[in-house]
């Protein structure tokens, strides 16, 4: 199940020694955010906030049969947020998982690279540690 801390947020991402100083401007994304595996386009520069908040994402790969209950994955800290679906370029959703939606990417089906809580459609959250920034 996704965790979130509403105080987990940094008022300086540029300052967070973890984060690529390259990856934020102005507290957005300054490159493309693409699928890892297929180079596919998620979203363009500027569109996304960066925020840290520690979730926890299932692996995009499971060595055992997936159990929701229990699930392999990683907790992870830092996020582009995205406040309107139609922002994304290309992602796709999972059918609702214990009120959660997990975001895809839309051409080779390979994440979850994010989430969303079902019940609300203005906080879309895609990992950094999942895509890639060009």
């Amino acid at each position: 199940m996704a965790e979130s801390k509403d105080n987990a947020r940094q008022p300086s991402p540029e300052k967070d020694s973890s984060l690529p100083g390259d990856l934020v401007t102005n507290g957005k994304n300054s490159k493309w955010v693409e699928c890892k595996l297929c180079h596919s386009k998620v979203l363009r520069p500027q569109t996304a906030e960066y925020i840290k908040e520690e979730i926890f994402l299932p692996s995009m790969q499971q060595k055992t049969k997936i159990n929701m209950d229990s699930p392999e994955g990683d907790t992870l800290h830092h996020y582009w947020l995205v406040h309107d679906m139609f922002a994304f370029e290309n992602v796709g959703f999972s059918k609702t998982v214990n009120n959660v939606k997990y975001l895809t990417c839309a051409d080779c089906e390979v994440g979850p690279i994010g989430w969303q809580l079902a019940n609300d459609s203005t906080r879309f959250l895609v990992a950094l540690e999942r895509v890639k920034h060009s």
